[in-house]
């Protein structure tokens, strides 16, 4: 075969070839005088030699050293790493891979030479530049879209705004030039002396000012570590323009009427929907619009057509007098020296480098390094080591634009030109840094399809393949992969443009009509240097490792109660539900829509009271290792729970943990996979495709399911889990003390998280153990295989984190003391909440009165709730969330 058939040479001189698709292995390739067979099958996108390389000598890509061989390479292997076979391993490939990898990794520091930095002149600006209809907003820039914004100041009031703005789904059929009302809920802000502080202030005044919204409303309880007051004070100091939009900040306070809030909320959102509604789009200079520059699921073909494509289009609005920003750090190291061939002076150059260098720095005190980045799916398409990503990456910067600016995460762009603001490589996590520093539209490249978007600003998808395009094609906007057929790039260029500014005009985007958005801000991370750890958390990681043995108690009475469960096979239950399992962020807010969609029709399938989902924001961007091993047991504690009758594992397709991870995961648990549905949002051809398949499966297994079977049994089959947030009065710790120790004694089995607050009330340890200060028995997330009590290792003081703990341990329900605001409650373990004083959406309230009995009457409140008698109050509301915390080591890339 002529090599111009089957192969890609990024630059004349490199001495490995990319496979534009499959190739067996014998196949005979002429290129040039040289012909050579390759010894193996090479996948598409990935690399064979196209020229003897001696050992010892550099593999080289686009002219750049990506690693060194190990060995003489001869002309026609497959080009191997370690990892790379280790990747291919896990998946289904069949072909024999090569036995030993045949090159090292080669990532070297860049030293920054003074004499070899090219401080050159930005690309020449149009005389006549071009326009868009788009929103003036003053200094607050250009809108491309007109939402109205509700924001959760912190993580800790996420089921609220959703909650507010589920009132406002259909907005857009009665005011057609609003684009929507849109929440905006994360993960950050609920945890004390967070690391990332400016990091989150940043990013969310970014977001209140930004020219896409309307107007905003922020929403905290007034308690947590980051809110409202914090964030007003933040906005006037640093002269953010919050004078020029209309903004209301609600503090719910403790004791809160949901309700009631829900309701005023709504009465001010209400007030700015007509006069957003009389928003204008007016011609607008192109030099208003500010790209950012973004990519996920990188393939091989990324730096080969997608990210040149969206370099060619940054340019072109650059000599329009517009900006761009590229981010995610760690997906630029190895590639240092592309990006400083045009720089607009030595100071620039010397604070990227800056950057590349903190990032490491940080990712190396939690054990880890920038390789971390490269996810499972970016290795199956060719994707060897972080240089190669980065070097593909870094063709979003087209080779005649010059670095203008180097920003800080989120910080705002001032002025036109090329940025580069620091961010990981988590997608979510740098695309919102991006939108906070103001750009007002995304291009977004995709390998392997994508599907991320966000709330309140355009994703235009860009995918690197026409074969992948013609797949996954509903939730894509341009196909790179032309300029692989034949196309140029000018041509595809302009093309694309026109585009862009159709969109930043009004046109919707193919993620705009799918529907589904998230937000993720850059997370905390917990150590700030090569050996601190928070001591708060140092009897949470235990000196032993948790055995799974229980811990002892004291004795309590023995009882003749009973509850109402469910038998199933394996083991009686609470309830039994369906669920869908997301094995990453990218298919999250898929799989929530997809249970929402199925529950519109739950009472054709009689044999589960609902459907769940248990939307996060792990799987992917994240470093591996124990936070790894910590999510997956977490995420297969909430898949194998009894409560889970029928469930499915929904993949994005190019996450580290996608569904081939999950089966060998299963595996290692000694759980079966033909036990659970598998479907995938890119190889099942995009969102709708798959939609119908999750459809599809779930009809066909409950099909054939009716209404489980109940049966009356003692509280030796009761599993529950105990925490309390914020103060515990003596009354609550002795309620809950004696509650453990009765429901422990009779057989059953009591989960307690050692984070909880309830650790530090005397009257709750000093009543319940008998031995002070008992080491943790689980693991975060552990399943609990021997009744009696546990105590479960907490690397995290988040309460949500803690509950979605708790959950995967197997615990059937989960009996909360509160003190202050109401928790958000799990989306499939039940949340019974309790306080001492009178508060609405208790489910047992003003306990510290009159306490004789009540240890009786909350043990009846749970079994009402584990017969299915009572549904907690903010369980029925939907009030929920979920959240999977990072552990002491986890951290972005």
């Amino acid at each position: 075969m002529q090599f111009d058939q089957i192969g890609r040479l990024p630059k004349t001189g490199d001495n490995v070839a990319i496979a534009s698709r499959r190739l067996e292995a014998g196949t005979r390739i002429e290129q040039d005088d040289l012909v050579y067979s390759l010894i193996h099958t090479v996948l598409e996108g990935h690399r064979f030699a196209c020229t003897d390389i001696a050992k010892g000598h550099p593999v080289l890509s686009w002219g750049f050293p990506f690693g060194t061989a190990r060995c003489d390479i001869a002309a026609g292997a497959y080009i191997c790493n370690d990892r790379m076979l280790t990747a291919l391993s896990s998946r289904d490939t069949n072909f024999n891979l090569p036995e030993q990898a045949n090159f090292e990794d080669r990532i070297e520091p860049y030293d920054i030479n003074v004499d070899s930095i090219c401080c050159g002149s930005q690309v020449e600006r149009y005389e006549q530049p071009g326009y868009f209809r788009g929103f003036d907003r003053g200094d607050r820039g250009v809108g491309t879209r007109n939402y109205i914004v509700v924001l959760a100041t912190s993580s800790l009031t996420n089921s609220f705004v959703r909650a507010l703005v589920g009132r406002f789904r259909h907005v857009r059929t009665q005011y057609p030039q609003v684009d929507g009302v849109v929440a905006v809920a994360h993960t950050e802000g609920g945890q004390e002396n967070p690391n990332n502080l400016e990091f989150v202030l940043r990013s969310l005044a970014g977001f209140i000012v930004h020219p896409n919204v309307a107007a905003m409303l922020a929403v905290d309880f007034g308690t947590e570590p980051i809110h409202n007051d914090l964030l007003r004070h933040y906005l006037s100091s640093c002269g953010y323009p919050i004078s020029q939009i209309p903004h209301r900040f609600l503090s719910l306070g403790n004791g809160v009427d949901l309700d009631q809030s829900l309701n005023s909320a709504e009465t001010v959102v209400r007030s700015w929907i007509k006069v957003a509604n009389n928003a204008v789009r007016r011609n607008q200079p192109l030099s208003r619009l500010k790209l950012a520059l973004q990519c996920g699921g990188s393939d091989a073909f990324s730096g080969i057509c997608g990210n040149p494509l969206a370099g060619w289009m940054a340019r072109e609005l650059i000599r329009h007098g517009g900006a761009a920003n590229l981010a995610e750090t760690d997906e630029l190291i190895g590639a240092e020296a592309y990006i400083l061939q045009n720089v607009r002076d030595r100071w620039t150059a010397e604070a990227f480098l800056r950057k590349i260098e903190l990032f490491k720095q940080r990712v190396a005190w939690h054990g880890h390094d920038a390789e971390g980045n490269v996810s499972g799916g970016n290795r199956f398409r060719g994707l060897y080591n972080v240089v190669i990503k980065s070097i593909g990456a870094a063709r979003k910067k087209d080779p005649q634009v010059r670095l203008d600016f180097v920003i800080d995460y989120s910080e705002r762009m001032q002025k036109p030109g090329f940025y580069f603001m620091d961010s990981p490589g988590n997608d979510l996590e740098s695309v919102a840094g991006q939108v906070a520093s103001g750009a007002n539209l995304i291009l977004f490249t995709t390998g392997n399809g994508s599907i991320t978007n966000f709330p309140f600003v355009p994703t235009i998808k860009i995918i690197t393949t026409t074969g992948r395009y013609r797949l996954v094609s509903d939730d894509m906007d341009i196909n790179a992969g032309r300029y692989q057929d034949g196309i140029p790039l000018d041509e595809l260029g302009r093309e694309s443009f026109d585009l862009v500014q159709r969109i930043a005009s009004g046109d919707r985007s193919a993620g705009e009509r799918a529907g589904h958005a998230q937000v993720q801000l850059w997370r905390n991370w917990q150590k700030t240097g090569p050996n601190l750890v928070d001591s708060r958390r140092d009897h949470c990681t235990a000196v032993c490792a948790p055995n799974g043995q229980a811990i002892s108690v004291r004795p309590a009475s023995r009882l003749s109660t009973t509850f109402v469960a469910y038998c199933t096979d394996r083991g009686f239950a609470t309830d039994q539900v369906a669920a869908i399992v997301p094995t990453s962020l990218c298919s999250g807010q898929i799989a929530r829509l997809m249970a929402e969609q199925l529950n519109d029709r739950r009472h054709d399938f009689p044999g589960v009271s609902r459907f769940v989902s248990f939307t996060h924001t792990e799987g992917c961007g994240v470093s591996g290792g124990s936070n790894e091993r910590l999510y997956v047991r977490t995420l297969i504690g909430h898949a194998a729970h009894r409560m889970v009758r029928v469930g499915l594992f929904l993949e994005h397709g190019c996450e580290k943990t996608h569904n081939e991870a999950m089966h060998n995961y299963l595996s290692e648990y000694d759980i079966s996979a033909d036990r659970f549905g598998w479907a995938s949002v890119q190889l099942d051809g995009g969102i709708e495709q798959a939609g119908r398949k999750v459809n599809h499966w779930f009809e066909q297994v409950l099909a054939g399911l009716d209404a489980p079977l109940e049966q009356e049994v003692g509280l030796d089959q009761l599993r529950l889990g105990v925490l309390a947030v914020g103060t515990v009065p003596d009354p609550i710790g002795g309620i809950l003390a004696e509650l453990s120790a009765t429901i422990v004694t009779n057989g059953g089995t009591v989960v307690i998280p050692c984070g909880s607050d309830l650790m530090r009330s005397r009257a709750f340890c000093d009543s319940l153990f008998e031995v002070p200060n008992p080491s943790p028995s689980l693991d975060y997330g552990q399943a609990a295989c021997h009744p009696g009590c546990h105590l479960m290792a907490t690397p995290t003081e988040h309460a949500v984190e803690i509950l979605t703990g708790l959950a995967a341990t197997g615990v059937d329900l989960i009996l909360a003391g509160v003190h202050g605001h109401p928790l958000q409650v799990h989306p499939m373990v039940p949340v019974i909440q309790i306080s001492s004083h009178e508060m609405p959406h208790m489910d047992l309230a003003g306990l510290s009165t009159n306490t004789s009995g009540l240890p009786t009457r909350v043990l009846d409140k749970v079994l009402d709730v584990a017969s299915r008698r009572y549904t907690p109050m903010l369980v029925a509301q939907g009030y929920h969330d979920f959240q999977m915390t990072r552990g002491l080591l986890g951290v972005s890339l």
